[in-house]
């Protein structure tokens, strides 16, 4: 599972990592946490709102920072 963070390092941006990592802890599951602050990559990954969450490639939020039990439901053990 590859998870990308999308953000310029906004707290915002920070808080949503964070929680990410907490999510996988919670589920016991191991990712790639990819942190991702070029405007430019971003853009091109179809996302113009940040924070934003792409768990394999398929967009999950964008221009908000999701709560701990909503990244829990992205998550497939």
């Amino acid at each position: 599972m590859i998870i990308e963070v999308l953000g310029p390092g906004c707290a915002k941006c920070e808080e949503t990592a964070q929680l990410v990592h907490t999510a996988l802890d919670q589920k016991g599951l191991t990712a790639e946490v990819v942190k991702i602050s070029d405007f430019q990559e971003i853009a091109q990954k179809g996302v113009f709102a940040t924070p934003a969450v792409i768990v394999d490639g398929e967009i999950k939020c964008s221009g908000r920072a999701p709560g701990l039990e909503e990244i829990l439901t992205w998550l497939v053990s």
